[in-house]
This record gives C-alpha cells, structure tokens and sequence, in this order.
C-alpha cells in the first residue's frame, strides 16, 4: 500500500489523502500547532487543508491553535483538555529549518499522555546524528503517528522512528480539490510567470536566464512583497470600527500595488462559503490571515498561461488551478521525490531536472493545453 503508484488527477490524490488519514481517528476536538506566522504562501495553502479536512471530513473541531511564539501549554489544556495534538505539515522535519524542528520536539517530548499526529511532511536531515537525536525523542512518545509526504522520506522514517506509525500521505493542501469558487478568471499576462523561491532551498542551477523567451516575468510569491511590508498581527472585522480602518488602510497602501486583487479578495472573502466557516473558528484571526495569503497565490498564477516554479505549492497549486506548468527541481530531494510518488502522471505539468531542457517543457505544454505561445 505505502508504495503506490503515483495518480492521473489532483482528485485522485485527494481521494489518496481521505484514506490515508483515516489513522486520525473519531476525535471530537483537537489542537493544532505550528501556525506559519510569516509569508510563505505554500505553508498557508496547508494550514487551510488542515482545516477544511478536520472541519468538513472528521466533523470535529479545531479547539486550539497557535503559532510557536503565542503558544500556551496552560491555554490548550483548558481549552481543549487532552484531545490529540496536530502539527503542522510542510517540509521542515528535520534540520534544514530548526526552528520548528525544535518546538516539534518539544511538544512530543512534553505531551506524552495524548496522541500526536505530525501532519504530511518531507523528511530531511543532513547530518545523520540529528535524526538520531530526533529519533530517540519520537520513539519515546508511546502514541506518535508520523505522516510523510513521499517515498524517500518514507523510507527513511519507517527505519529511524522504529516505535511510531508511519504512514505515507500528500500533501494537506490537496484538500482543496474542487473547493467551490476556487478559482476565477484573469486576463493573461504576455509572458511566462517564473515563480522562484530564493532561500536556502534554492537549486543554484534553477537559472533561466539565459533562455530565450520574449519575456519571462520572475517573481517570487506575491504574499511576500504584501505581508511583509504591512502585515498586521490581528484581522479585525470588517464592521467594526478597527476593521473599517484596515479596509481603508489597506486600500490605500495596496492602490499603487495591486488595486484589483484587493478588490477581488473583498468580493472573495465576502461571499465564498469556506470563509464564513473559518470566521466561526477558534483562532480566527489566524485562519483569515491564511485565506487572504491563499487568494493573493490564486490571482498571482491565473494572470499567466504558463508557469515555471521550484517551490513545491507552486506546483500543487498549479495542479488545483488546472494551469500547465514546468516543475523544478529544489536543493534537495523534496520537489522530486514528491512529483515521482504522486503527480509524475498528470499531463499539464513536465518535471525537468537539467535547465536545458525547460525550453522544450515549455513549448510542449504551450502546444498541447493551447495556451499563448511565448
């Protein structure tokens, strides 16, 4: 079972992850930790999975949720007692990004008299005595079920955290396959949106320029340029008096940026239906955050006909939005291993691995799904 085949369709992988996390059980509440308190899009496209999955498929609740610096030990038990703890997915198991490592250990290590599920993630460590380390505090925890994201990271959790589950799930932002009102129609752009992390996860070979496109538009998420310059730590409401004064803010400070985004999210956020669950949450401020970060991903790729990215949810969100693309390669095994278990058989999306060959990827994809050529 742990070593399917990879699926035709983002359905099909959804379909994929309800099965495989059937592990979670038939709480009635839970808590969820690691909140992605800054402006990486992709870590937001999770959170919001998470969700939808515990909200819509178990039928419980999230009666707690925090990011690492606002989280209380005190105010979950009181609000949630001894419910299983959730932790965040994504691609931060091991040592790449310590920081979230650490508090992942710490709550497993301090939480032993409830069950705690890690939520879908990639698993890497680059020096081997860490996930020795890492090790001995899973194993330790008498109730600890591990899901991972691909093969490779499979393969590696299964021999080292010998006294948990493991198990092998996509990614939690496949829960959001066939969301009503996904998506929305957008002019497209005369160019080829390249979307390109520039962190530690960058493969220096992932360079295009000096391919020959007319015009290749690269950027890295928009929710970056956004959020960092005038993120706020709260969302108040809208009819609130505090709230009227973001609206306005806002406006103002994004008119010169992206006036029209701004005014679709307003419309977005005010009819769609899985907005209003979130308002009714716990933690909401948190979740609305998340939701406007997931819409400013959504308008930032349906402006082009054609993307080419090294981020891994610039990849998932591509396959839910339906927009063909090409799939890069990041600094470690994370883009690939994922792309070869899941999503190697769906036609609108080519994984190159040597830079040279992205320009054919490009014009096939061009070719064959209709869009503007470049």
């Amino acid at each position: 079972m742990q070593y399917m085949q990879n699926l035709l369709s983002p359905k099909q992988i959804k379909e994929q992850l309800h099965q495989t996390l059937g592990d979670l059980g038939n709480f009635k509440q839970y808590a969820l930790l690691d909140y992605p308190n800054h402006s990486n899009l992709g870590d937001h496209l999770i959170w919001l999975g998470e969700l939808f999955y515990v909200n819509h498929v178990l039928k419980a609740k999230i009666g707690y949720a925090s990011h690492l610096k606002n989280f209380s030990g005190e105010m979950m038990e009181k609000q949630v007692g001894k419910s299983p703890i959730l932790l965040h997915g994504g691609g931060n198991l091991g040592d790449l990004w310590t920081y979230y490592q650490k508090f992942r250990e710490q709550i497993i290590s301090t939480y032993l008299d409830r069950p705690i599920f890690i939520l879908p993630q990639t698993l890497y460590f680059a020096e081997e005595r860490n996930l020795e380390n890492t090790a001995k505090i899973f194993n330790a925890h008498p109730n600890l079920t591990i899901f991972v994201r691909d093969n490779y990271s499979y393969k590696i959790a299964n021999e080292a955290f010998d006294n948990c589950k493991v198990i092998k799930a996509p990614d939690m932002a496949f829960q959001m396959v066939d969301m009503p009102n996904l998506s929305f129609n957008l002019n497209h752009k005369d160019s080829i949106l390249y979307l390109k992390r520039k962190d530690k996860e960058l493969n220096n070979l992932a360079s295009l320029n000096s391919l020959e496109f007319n015009e290749l538009s690269i950027k890295d998420w928009e929710s970056y340029t956004y959020y960092w310059k005038y993120r706020t730590t709260s969302m108040p409401r809208a009819w609130t008096p505090q709230g009227i004064i973001r609206v306005l803010r806002e406006g103002w400070q994004q008119g010169t940026y992206i006036p029209l985004e701004w005014f679709s999210r307003q419309k977005w956020n005010f009819f769609h239906p899985y907005c209003f669950c979130l308002r009714k949450m716990s933690a909401q401020n948190l979740h609305l955050k998340s939701w406007n970060m997931m819409h400013h991903g959504i308008y930032q790729l349906k402006q082009y006909p054609l993307a080419i990215t090294n981020r891994l949810h610039g990849h998932i969100l591509s396959l839910l939005l339906g927009i063909p693309h090409v799939f890069l390669a990041n600094s470690y095994y994370k883009n690939e291993a994922f792309y070869e278990t899941w999503t190697a058989q769906i036609p609108f999306c080519k994984f190159v691995k040597d830079i040279s060959q992205v320009e054919t990827a490009v014009q096939e994809l061009l070719t064959t799904f209709g869009a503007k050529k470049a």
